[in-house]
């Protein structure tokens, strides 16, 4: 027993003596706080929300957009789609049927809607309580669609944040907040559970054509 303590405290008088000799570095605060990006901002996109289990379409037209519901639609066996935003609702008018009355809202299993923007790097979608859609229809649903165009991609957070402030001036959002792939929780026994506390399924159709 004496000579493992002797061990131990020869060990920390061993260190102690060498303190002196430890080289202190410092930061280098002027390197860039991101990696650069790899790909083109879609590419990116596309592969950082795949890798957390969301899937990305790239879209070269409006009808484009709407096969490719048609089609989430047909091969999850849902059709009870809820879409509040204008802009979109003319999307889907005769082509995918839709509700949009507050009493069918409890019925959907898939909804629609727009964002702010999407993050190259987090593959993230940002969203606030300023869309049409509210903060509800991000959450609800069993799977989420958001259609999103070029334009909307930024390549890292702190540019997207600054668009943000820029497009609501003083008047930001009650709720401003990143998607990043399906809901998820791993808080019972360490196991993944998918869809617990939000959608099971993320699907984002990026669109060239203007929407």
């Amino acid at each position: 027993m004496d000579s493992a303590k002797n061990n131990i405290l020869a060990r920390l008088k061993a260190a102690q003596d060498k303190r002196g000799e430890i080289e202190v570095t410092y930061p280098d605060f002027t390197s860039p706080i991101y990696h650069p990006l790899s790909q083109s901002l879609e590419l990116e996109f596309k592969s950082n929300l795949e890798i957390v289990g969301g899937q990305v379409m790239l879209c070269k037209t409006k009808s484009e957009i709407v096969d490719q519901i048609a089609s989430v639609c047909q091969e999850k066996s849902q059709n009870r789609v809820f879409c509040t935003d204008p802009v979109l609702q003319e999307l889907l008018t005769g082509n995918i049927e839709f509700d949009s009355d507050e009493n069918s809202f409890t019925e959907l299993n898939i909804g629609v809607t727009g964002c702010e923007f999407l993050v190259a790097h987090l593959g993230s979608v940002l969203i606030s309580s300023a869309q049409i859609s509210g903060r509800r229809l991000n959450v609800f649903p069993e799977t989420h669609i958001v259609v999103a165009h070029q334009s909307q991609l930024t390549n890292y957070l702190d540019q997207t944040l600054e668009k943000l402030q820029y497009k609501y001036k003083n008047e930001l959002p009650s709720l401003i907040s990143n998607i990043t792939g399906p809901s998820r929780t791993a808080d019972i026994e360490k196991t993944l559970v998918m869809g617990m506390h939000g959608p099971k399924s993320l699907i984002v159709l990026i669109s060239e054509e203007p929407i």
